[in-house]
């Protein structure tokens, strides 16, 4: 996988390349080469991917695997505080406090608005169906983490025991 640190060295190295071009055009323009314009562009071309690969020097791209945690479906999300998760009914207490966390980890973005709040709130919940043709969502379990703090310890895990296995 890369790393930052692999990202920086790769944008050195396009620096190097896109000057490099650059000067290549700028000859280009000199000697009035036919093909002097096709340098321009290779040259912005060049910037852009340089400025990309350091921008991804900046920002590490992992991702977070929770050991026990199941696969989960986003069915609501405010872009604020506030998310819903659909877990399987058949979901144990462990397999569910994994889940929350898995969900806490890949829910977090620093553009998250706060809204009067500080923390974000995600509910998971199955469907139940008490009777024929009817349905009803039912909360097993909800998170609160930090909207600023990406890693954050302080998670508040509540699982509504009660309600699992019904």
């Amino acid at each position: 996988m890369f790393t930052p640190d692999a990202f920086f060295t790769y944008g050195q190295w396009s620096a190097g390349l896109t000057l490099a071009v650059a000067l290549l055009a700028g000859l280009g323009f000199l000697f009035k080469w036919g093909f002097r314009f096709r340098l321009v562009g290779s040259t912005g071309f060049m910037i852009v991917l340089t400025a990309g690969l350091f921008a991804l020097s900046l920002v590490p791209l992992t991702h977070t695997q929770v050991a026990g945690a199941i696969r989960y479906s986003l069915v609501f999300d405010n872009g604020a505080n506030l998310a819903t998760i659909a877990v399987p009914s058949t979901i144990t207490p462990p397999e569910l406090e994994a889940t929350l966390r898995q969900a806490a980890s890949d829910l977090f973005s620093p553009g998250r608005l706060g809204i009067g709040r500080d923390q974000l709130l995600i509910q998971a919940r199955t469907v139940t169906h008490p009777q024929a043709g009817i349905s009803r969502p039912l909360v097993l379990g909800q998170v609160k983490r930090s909207l600023a703090v990406r890693d954050d310890q302080n998670l508040e895990i509540t699982i509504f025991q009660d309600k699992l296995g019904t």
